[in-house]
């Protein structure tokens, strides 16, 4: 049994005419000059996602250690490629990852500099995750309505009882422009940003406008692409910025919380009868 075991054995391994083992046929053989299959292509497919992602990481932490402000700029590529020991393929590849972050900008011909860091990834991704709801985005703009409406109720109640009447003067000023926009039967959803960016800018923090103001953008940009009108009621629209301004000049916290609440819900009631053609 021990004979026939090696004598099978080696005739398995014996090499064939070409001097190659047997076993090694073009059953495991992959492309013409690529070598047995699934060797080094999966390596490499491993591999550079891992490298690309390290040198992001590597050119942020350059960025944050020497303290560079947007538009600053940053060492050549030849210099990344030194520093980072890296070639200069995987070098540009995480660049223009780090660019769709605007984290960092290309300027073709000039360099790379700091960008700016901004929520246009943000407003994009959300912009066409809505979007993707194949046929219920009203269902993922609610959620973003949500969203928004907590931000805005907590940050109302910040801002009430703190605002001089200058600030609030120049919010009934945005209002007054709203009626008179929508009597002329004008659309006026820059109005309704600016009188939003007004309201908090007294706490003085630059994220706040940015943050909704991408959430804005999403719900501007989903309206416009299922055709949905800028205001259906005006009158409406401006009475509850109005309650708003009312309930914040009577210092009265859990009325201008309140009427916050009731405009998203107007927000929400439009968009949902937007959805079903119902003007």
């Amino acid at each position: 049994m021990s004979e026939r075991r090696v004598s099978d054995d080696s005739r398995n391994d014996s090499p064939s005419s070409d001097g190659r083992p047997k076993g090694d046929g073009p059953r495991d053989a992959g492309p013409k000059g690529t070598g047995p299959r699934n060797s080094v292509p999966r390596a490499r497919s491993v591999r550079e996602p891992q490298v690309s992602s390290q040198i992001r990481r590597e050119v942020m932490q350059l960025i944050l250690d020497r303290r560079l402000r947007a538009g600053a700029p940053l060492p050549t590529e030849a210099e990344l490629m030194e520093s980072l020991g890296v070639s200069r393929n995987s070098v540009r590849e995480a660049l223009k990852a780090l660019q769709a972050l605007d984290i960092v900008e290309i300027r073709h011909g000039y360099g790379t500099y700091v960008g700016e860091a901004s929520l246009t990834p943000l407003v994009d991704g959300l912009t066409f995750r809505t979007l993707a709801q194949q046929g219920d985005d009203t269902g993922a703009l609610a959620e973003i309505l949500q969203i928004r409406e907590v931000l805005e109720e907590g940050l109302v109640r910040r801002v009430a009882g703190t605002l001089s009447d200058a600030e609030l003067a120049r919010l009934e000023a945005v209002v007054e422009r709203m009626e008179e926009a929508g009597r002329a039967g004008r659309p006026f959803p820059e109005l309704d940003r600016e009188f939003h960016e007004l309201l908090y800018a007294s706490l003085g923090n630059a994220l706040v406008p940015q943050l909704l103001g991408a959430f804005w953008t999403v719900f501007r940009r989903v309206a416009g692409v299922r055709g949905w009108t800028d205001d259906p009621t005006p009158d409406v629209t401006v009475r509850r910025h109005r309650d708003i301004v009312i309930a914040l000049r009577a210092g009265d916290v859990e009325g201008a919380q309140k009427a916050m609440a009731d405009h998203f819900r107007g927000i929400e009631a439009r968009a949902a009868q937007e959805s079903r053609g119902v003007g």
